[in-house]
């Protein structure tokens, strides 16, 4: 099959819902014409169709796509992924931790790709959301000990002032291919991106506090997908993500 009928197959089983037959399809290519190809076939494809296969990951195996997709590839991805309305943000954790802790990444290498996007902050908020008192603490004292923090929010000006201080941990001690490196990693290595992440955060946190986001939320359901069929593979709101494509 040559590589525009791959892309046609790969689209239409997207649109379908069978991501498992499309991600099989693009592992086939790479099995028989080597990952090169498929890598030329990535390039290809919309960011809508990149994140429908990469988002669902699972831990128990390896994939082949989320070793091949490139750190540009993957920022578009990222930042339209909030149209899944996964309020839980699992599959944005998920798919993060296995793509830019893979063996031979440059974690910092997609950040900077994620953080050149518009949303790109936004998407790295969404990842933290659960975990903000800690990254306060960690901004504020270097530690993610949120007993060893005074609670004080730091201003703006003292958050940029406290960006590029020498770390108190080291990225071995919170070397968990997880939030807290990924945080480590924003701060001493990103410090501009993590202090745009945490201010996107704080803005968010205060929307919730005021009621905003439920209205928003409510304002959506229309055109929310369920994400107990993207779980299993069968829905992708890739018709709303079209517009998102053509802007990116």
């Amino acid at each position: 099959m040559n590589q525009l009928a791959l892309i046609a197959k790969t689209q239409s089983l997207i649109a379908s819902g069978d991501i498992v037959g499309a991600e099989s399809a693009l592992v086939e290519l790479a099995d028989a014409e080597g990952d090169q190809a498929l890598m030329v076939v990535l390039a290809q494809l919309p960011p809508k169709d990149i994140l429908a296969v990469i988002r669902e990951y699972d831990n128990s195996r390896e994939s082949l796509i989320n070793l091949l997709v490139t750190p540009e590839q993957f920022a578009r991805a990222v930042v339209i992924e909030k149209h899944y309305k996964d309020l839980t943000h699992t599959h944005l954790r998920g798919m993060l931790n296995s793509i830019i802790f893979r063996d031979g990444a440059d974690p910092a290498e997609f950040m900077h790709a994620i953080g050149n996007l518009e949303g790109g902050a936004e998407a790295l908020a969404d990842y933290f959301a659960e975990k903000r008192s800690r990254i306060e603490a960690f901004a504020r004292s270097g530690t993610f000990d949120t007993a060893e923090d005074d609670g004080e929010i730091l201003t703006d000006s003292a958050l940029l002032a406290s960006a590029y201080i020498k770390p108190r941990v080291e990225q071995d001690e919170v070397a968990d291919q997880d939030w807290m490196e990924l945080a480590w990693i924003l701060r001493y290595q990103c410090a501009d991106l993590f202090i745009e992440m945490l201010l996107v955060l704080r803005a968010k946190a205060r929307a919730f506090d005021a009621g905003l986001v439920e209205e928003d939320e409510a304002e959506a359901d229309d055109d929310k997908v369920d994400t107990r069929d993207t779980d299993r593979g069968t829905a992708t709101p890739a018709a709303r993500e079209s517009d998102e494509e053509s802007a990116i």
